[in-house]
Formats: C-alpha cells, sequence, structure tokens
C-alpha cells in the first residue's frame, strides 16, 4: 500500500496542463469571450458539487475534457495523465485499456459553469467545454507580479500588483510622465551578474514599468532599456514612449508602443522590443577610463489621440 500512495503522490507532483482535444462526437458550442449573452449570470444555474468531483481528475486534480478514460471498474481520468500513469488505473492498479466514458463526457457537455475569476469580477456563465478557453482570454484574469530577475509567484490586480512591488520588491514609485535615471555599475564586464532594475511610473490613471537591465545577445553583452503597461495589450496601444541616452555629444533615441506585462519580462526582452545599447557604446557614452558603467537614461511617455 505504501508503494501505491508513493506512486500516486509522484504524479501528482508532476502536473501538465493540456488543451481539450476536439472531439467531433460532441456539440461544438461556439463562445466570445466577450459575448453578452454569456456575460450576465443566469438563473438557476446550479452544479453539485459531486458532479463537479466526478469531473475532476483523481491525479492531477484538473477539470476532466473529452476523451475522458475509464478502467473496468469505472475509475476514470484524464487524457493528459493516462500515459504518465504506466496504463494502470491510479485508485484500483487494473490495467486502463482504451476505455472511454462517453457518460461522463456527455453530463460534461450539459453543464454551464461560472468563470473561476468570479471573484476578480467576471459575472458570465459558460458550457463546460467552453470554460477552458474563456478563461484563458477572460479580461478579469489576475497578471503576473511583473517584477524581473526573480521567481516571483504572486498574482492579483493591478491595484494589488502596485502594493505588492512597492512593499515586497521595494520597488521605486514615481508620479510623471517624464523620467531622467542614471544607471551605474562597477564592472559592466559581468553581464550576467547585472542587477536587474525596474520602476514604477504613475500617469495618465495608469502604471509602467521601465525596465534596464544586461543580458547576452549571442556572444556580445547588451543593455537594453524597455517599458511595460500594466494592463492589457487593446490599452497598452493606447500609449508611446521614447527613450534616450548619450554622451561625447552623440545619443541614441528609441520611440515604441509598451506592452503588456501579460507578455512576461523575458518575452519582451527575447523580442528586443526596447532601446538596445551595446556594451562598448554604453562605455562610450559613460565616459571617463571606460572601467564603470554609467548611464543616463532619459524618456517620456504620452497618450495617443
Amino acid at each position: 500500500m505504501a508503494s501505491s500512495n508513493l506512486f500516486f503522490d509522484d504524479i501528482r507532483n508532476k502536473p501538465e496542463v493540456i488543451d481539450p482535444p476536439q472531439n467531433e462526437d460532441l456539440t461544438d458550442i461556439g463562445e466570445s469571450v466577450n459575448d453578452p449573452a454569456q456575460t450576465a449570470l443566469k438563473p438557476n444555474v446550479t452544479v453539485s458539487s459531486s458532479v463537479r468531483e466526478l469531473l475532476e481528475c483523481p491525479v492531477c486534480l484538473n477539470a476532466m475534457y473529452p476523451p475522458i478514460h475509464q478502467c473496468s471498474n469505472g475509475h476514470t481520468l484524464c487524457s493528459g495523465c493516462k500515459p504518465r500513469v504506466q496504463n494502470r488505473c491510479p485508485t484500483c492498479r487494473h490495467e486502463l485499456g482504451n476505455i472511454r466514458c462517453l457518460a461522463l463526457e456527455k453530463v460534461a457537455a450539459s453543464l454551464e459553469l461560472p468563470c473561476k475569476y468570479q471573484s476578480f469580477g467576471c459575472i458570465g456563465i459558460y458550457p463546460y467545454y467552453s470554460k477552458l478557453k474563456h478563461e484563458s482570454q477572460c479580461v478579469f484574469r489576475p497578471y503576473n507580479c511583473p517584477y524581473a530577475g526573480s521567481e516571483c509567484t504572486v498574482i492579483g490586480d493591478i491595484p494589488y500588483l502596485v502594493a505588492h512591488l512597492k512593499d515586497d520588491h521595494k520597488v521605486d514609485m514615481h508620479n510623471g510622465s517624464t523620467f531622467n535615471h542614471r544607471y551605474v555599475k562597477s564592472n559592466p564586464h559581468e553581464v550576467e551578474n547585472a542587477t536587474w532594475m525596474l520602476t514604477v511610473f504613475s500617469c495618465f490613471g495608469q502604471y509602467f514599468c521601465l525596465h534596464f537591465e544586461a543580458f547576452q545577445l549571442g556572444m556580445a553583452p547588451v543593455y537594453i532599456a524597455f517599458l511595460r503597461f500594466m494592463g492589457d495589450d487593446n490599452e497598452a496601444k493606447n500609449y508611446s514612449y521614447s527613450l534616450e541616452v548619450g554622451g561625447g555629444g552623440r545619443k541614441m533615441i528609441w520611440q515604441g508602443v509598451p506592452r503588456s506585462i501579460r507578455d512576461s519580462h523575458r518575452k519582451v526582452r527575447d523580442s528586443f522590443d526596447g532601446l538596445i545599447i551595446q556594451r562598448n557604446m554604453a562605455l562610450f557614452f559613460s565616459g571617463g577610463d571606460r572601467k564603470e558603467l554609467k548611464l543616463r537614461v532619459t524618456g517620456r511617455i504620452w497618450k495617443e489621440q
């Protein structure tokens, strides 16, 4: 019995998120994330906890989608976990085979459930097989912490994350749409150890994150500065920003559109969507003996008309 529990725990510790497979036997239920017909709460829509438990995979504990598998004793399992249990039912240890639980799949097709982001403000009720797609695009879904250089797992709405950045990450907070920052590093050759930097600006009733950091672009060490918008992409497109860095009578200017924090910091950085400064140029801008990084980055944010 002990070995069975160890096997079960090991599977649970390796969750896997999968997209629900397409199933021709089921009715195709169209759904739009912002469909007015879906966004109002519907009366008398209740699903008992016992039915929800039937649709919960006993291994990963996630909701099951077709094909739902079962063993000869009727124990069910999601398609994502089936190949990971070595063809053995995790409940009774009998061989799984290739039996589908069509009855449970049809029960699921008849259900309508609230969005899991109901506590964040979503009031929609969605068909079971459309719910997952809606939740992946729900405008009320929480944001990930935008702090770079850490594996912070905090999520929340924008006001919560602003307070989190200030209180927990000790990020500099500034009011206004213009900025003038000086970044100093005593040994610019240690690019891989450069400090992550993040400043949050409040302007136009919104919040913006300014990133400045060093990373390797192939074999060449570079610095990059870019702006992210604390909100969704459709709102971010209403704003533009410029960055300027220079010295010794030369300067570089970048103008762009801030990226939503829905896009991870790494995704924005690796797409080079910002002001990129080669190390040699950065040291030239720094002046002096070129042994210390002293970059002054100025810029502004404005709202498009």
